[in-house]
C-alpha cells in the first residue's frame, strides 16, 4: 500500500480569523497534539495544544499564530522520513502538502508506526542484538560482513544510541543462532550490550563466577 493511502482529510486547517475558542474546542474533541491553521488558503503551520489554552477564547487565532510550528511533509516523503518528522516535532499529527504547497490532509502517528511494525525488522522471526563500538571505529559494512560471515541474514540495523564517543547499533538477525555472531563481534572489538540466552561467552563467565564463589566459600 502506498503511504499516500494513509492521508486523512477530515480536519481542515482553521483560518486565522477563526476564534481561539474554536481552536480550543477542537482540541477538546480530539486527541491530537497540534491543529493546522491557514491564511488565505495557505498553510501556516500547526498550533500546539499547550499554547492554544494559554489565550482567551474570544480572541482570534491570528493573535496566537506566532506560536505555529511550520512542520509538514510532502506526498513524496518516504515513511521513514515521515516517522522522523513526527519524532523531531513531538507531534502525533503531520500535515501533508502537495508539491504546489497545497494542504492535502495529514498523517496520524499510529498509522505510520503500524507501517513500521509491518517491516521485516519486526514481522520476520529472528533475534535482536545490540553491539557497541567507538564512534570512529565502526562501519555498517563491517557489521554486515560479521553477520553474513556466520551465514546469518541481517534483517535490519539502526543507530539506537550515541553517547561519549560510543555508538550502539541495534540489529535484527534471522536464520541462525546468535551465539556465533556474538563471538565474532567480540573478536572485532565490539562490545555486546544485549544478546541472547545462548551466549556461550556469558554462560562461561557465569559458570566461572559460580565456581569462584563456591571456592571462596569453602
Amino acid at each position: 500500500m502506498q503511504l499516500q493511502d494513509y492521508i486523512i482529510n477530515d480536519i481542515k486547517p482553521l483560518n486565522i480569523n477563526d476564534s481561539i475558542g474554536d481552536l480550543q474546542l477542537l482540541f477538546n474533541q480530539l486527541t491530537y497534539s497540534h491543529i493546522p491553521i491557514e491564511k488565505d488558503g495557505i498553510y501556516l503551520g500547526c498550533i500546539p495544544e499547550t499554547d492554544a489554552h494559554c489565550f482567551e477564547a474570544k480572541k482570534l487565532i491570528a493573535d496566537c499564530s506566532y506560536t505555529a510550528e511550520g512542520f509538514f511533509v510532502r506526498t513524496t516523503t518516504n515513511w521513514l522520513d515521515v516517522l522522523e518528522a513526527f519524532a523531531q516535532n513531538n507531534s502525533n499529527i503531520m500535515p501533508v502538502l502537495s508539491p504546489e504547497n497545497k494542504y492535502l490532509g495529514y498523517y496520524e502517528l499510529n498509522d505510520i508506526i503500524h507501517l513500521f511494525n509491518e517491516t521485516p525488522f519486526f514481522s520476520e522471526p529472528g533475534g535482536i542484538l545490540i553491539v557497541e563500538k567507538g564512534l570512529q571505529d565502526y562501519s555498517f559494512s563491517e557489521v554486515s560482513q560479521i553477520v553474513e560471515s556466520n551465514n546469518a541474514k541481517l534483517l535490519g540495523a539502526f543507530i539506537s544510541k550515541i553517547e561519549n564517543d560510543l555508538v550502539q547499533i541495534t540489529l535484527k538477525i534471522g536464520n541462525t543462532s546468535l551465539n556465533d555472531v556474538m563471538q565474532t563481534f567480540r573478536r572485532y572489538s565490539y562490545n555486546v550490550v544485549s544478546g541472547h540466552d545462548d551466549d556461550s561467552y556469558i554462560n562461561s563467565l557465569k559458570d566461572r563466577s559460580k565456581y569462584l564463589d563456591k571456592y571462596l566459600n569453602m
